[in-house]
């Protein structure tokens, strides 16, 4: 019961004039210590000159106070700026009361009053002290009863550097959860032994399972902006044991109006551990390239998509336009749109398959812009449905560039993937085929049509984490195709940013593709996450190896063969310079492919491979293709060979 009134009535705010009239009544009782002090701690004063005094005192210092506003503060958060508002309020009171003691000694405005003028610094000085002592022993008593009488999280703070500091402050000035700062953990051995506001700072050495356990430790916040991913992880792998939650505060850019807040340390997220720096665009022309413009968006609602149209909606487009086949999705996406006062936008429930829908959609809406994110992106389901990977990924894609051509739309954005390249699955190829598309009609179109390739998206639909953390909440085991498979992974925001960047540096007909560091091997992601879960591995949660998928890569590439890259402005951003095509031949070849073979797997693939020599096969039944397609084209080129020497000796 003691801790739920004390819980209750720390909430409440003191009245700022019981503050009031708490310092009126220290600054009284310095009043006469000063006397008592300066009489050799006697009562040897004059008390009737010493009571006529007072009202007058009284007056100025309730003066002083109002003007400065000293008393308004919150005691239990004092700071430095309220100790100098104190020592302001003071200094006020001091010099009202020298210059009208100096003033009726010169106009004898009121007979035998007058105070001596040490008595009036004296009693300045030790004002000061007692008011900041006040409020100090107030605000130490608070939190030691917090701590006693209130359930709180016992902390240690990763890094005692300029962002610890501003942790602890968030910490122990927080009110809907109570914190109890422990100690400060630093590399540096120079910071040893010292301490913070009475927090004593250590070295990781200390950190043992016996200290967490005598000090009840709950949770390390790393409050260091300088940590790697790296040391990051090593710093996992030593507390792992400890049975302690382990936090991270923020990117100081992520801060709340420069401020940090306790609600945005979070638990550490397998994001921070990817083993690179976030890719950051920071390109003022962004601003200018959406300005008035009517953008269209497909595949709106989906991960990639939906980041597209919170980023773009930051910008002073004239009009946005949502198309997704999805319709509790999109309309979860206009429901965000309108919480967050967003209002020049249009949902649009809609199948890029339907040419006369999608010509209908233009027609009336007129946009100037389109980024196409809609499509099919499961491998091992589009390797048992090529049909459908085509109808939506290649079609699609057709129906909706030849569209955005036809009314002259100004830029034609393509969000393919890295699966495109030497693709080894249907879905792979068919994002290749639509690459391939986009590229041929530039040759005849006023649109510019870019394409960006993505690797992995943290946290997308049918990502591997999501999967993993699911596992992980089942009890597990995770799932794993392969121990040696490795992915290139880059956030939803990153993501979304590289297609607006494309979107304003291309000029037509190029492939952007992003610098993503080393490529992350996914039994290692799979170990790193059962750790952030404060599990251990194999004891508590194991991984099983299940074997490749049909269509899938033991690695991803980049860059197909014959391909290489040219520098952008931006460091991490690249085209890719890709082979010469048959622009009139190719892009007849797919016009069929997508009105013909209807449901015929065998067919659609065979086609698919003709015209696009890199695609072969992997773990999976259209292998046996790879070898029909080779012969195919021996017989082809001899035949070829054949008729130009028939031409010759005609």
């Amino acid at each position: 019961m003691i801790k739920n009134y004390f819980s209750y009535y720390s909430q409440k705010y003191a009245s700022k004039w019981l503050v009031l009239g708490i310092d009126l009544t220290i600054v009284l009782l310095t009043f006469f210590a000063t006397y008592f002090i300066r009489f050799n701690f006697t009562l040897g004063f004059d008390i009737n000159q010493f009571l006529f005094q007072i009202p007058f005192l009284l007056v100025i210092a309730t003066f002083s106070f109002l003007v400065i506003g000293s008393f308004k503060s919150v005691i239990r958060h004092t700071g430095f700026t309220d100790v100098v508002n104190l020592f302001k309020s003071v200094s006020l009171m001091s010099l009202l009361s020298i210059v009208f003691v100096l003033f009726n000694r010169i106009t004898n405005i009121i007979p035998e009053f007058t105070i001596p003028l040490s008595i009036i610094v004296t009693h300045a000085l030790l004002s000061f002290v007692t008011l900041s002592a006040s409020r100090l022993l107030f605000k130490m008593t608070y939190n030691y009863l917090k701590c006693k009488l209130v359930s709180s999280k016992r902390v240690l703070i990763y890094g005692a550097g300029e962002s610890g500091i501003i942790t602890y402050n968030a910490l122990v000035s927080n009110l809907s959860s109570r914190f109890n700062v422990v100690g400060f953990i630093d590399d540096d051995v120079k910071k040893n032994g010292k301490s913070i506001n009475g927090v004593p700072i250590f070295s990781k050495n200390k950190v043992t399972k016996g200290y967490i356990e005598s000090n009840a430790i709950d949770e390390i916040v790393v409050a260091s902006q300088t940590i790697d991913s790296n040391r990051l992880l090593n710093l996992i792998d030593s507390l792992i044991d400890l049975n302690v939650k382990i936090a991270k505060v923020p990117p100081i850019e992520k801060w709340i109006n420069g401020e940090l807040s306790a609600k945005q340390i979070k638990q550490v997220q397998i994001e921070d551990l990817l083993g690179r720096a976030p890719i950051e665009i920071d390109n003022p022309n962004l601003l200018n390239e959406f300005n008035g413009e009517t953008i269209l968006v497909t595949g709106a609602a989906g991960s990639i998509g939906s980041e597209l149209v919170k980023q773009l909606a930051n910008f002073d487009v004239k009009k946005l336009i949502l198309v997704d086949q999805a319709e509790s999705a999109l309309y979860d996406l206009q429901q965000d749109l309108k919480q967050n006062g967003k209002e020049h936008y249009i949902a649009i429930v809609a199948d890029i398959r339907d040419g006369l829908r999608v010509d209908s959609i233009f027609q009336e809406n007129k946009p100037t812009m389109v980024f196409h994110a809609a499509a099919y992106k499961h491998v091992p389901l589009m390797e048992k449905s090529p049909y459908e990977a085509i109808k939506i990924n290649v079609n699609g894609t057709k129906i909706l560039a030849d569209t955005a051509s036809r009314y002259d739309v100004k830029k034609f954005v393509f969000v393919s993937t890295d699966k495109a390249v030497n693709p080894t699955s249907v879905m792979g190829a068919t994002k290749r085929m639509a690459e391939m598309y986009i590229s041929c009609l530039q040759k005849e179109s006023k649109t510019k049509f870019i394409t960006t390739r993505f690797g992995n998206v943290l946290g997308s639909n049918g990502s591997v984490i999501p999967l993993f953390k699911k596992q992980i909440e089942n009890g597990g085991p995770l799932t794993l195709t392969h121990k040696d498979i490795t992915r290139y992974f880059m956030t939803i925001p990153e993501a979304s940013q590289l297609v607006l960047e494309a979107g304003t540096m291309g000029k037509g007909g190029e492939i952007f593709i992003f610098d993503m560091g080393e490529s992350v091997k996914i039994y290692d992601l799979a170990k790193n996450m059962i750790k952030l879960s404060g599990l251990r591995f194999p004891e508590d949660i194991d991984i099983e190896i299940s074997g490749l998928r049909p269509g899938e890569k033991l690695y991803e590439e980049l860059l197909a063969n014959g391909e290489n890259t040219l520098s952008t402005y931006h460091k991490k951003i690249m085209i890719s310079k890709t082979r010469e095509l048959e622009y009139s031949k190719i892009k007849s070849e797919i016009e069929e492919l997508c009105i013909t073979n209807r449901f015929q797997n065998n067919n659609i693939v065979m086609k698919m491979k003709n015209l696009i020599p890199e695609y072969k096969s992997n773990n999976s039944d259209y292998e046996k293709f790879d070898k029909r397609v080779q012969i195919y084209k021996k017989v082809r080129g001899l035949s070829e060979e054949r008729s130009d020497k028939n031409y010759i000796n005609l």
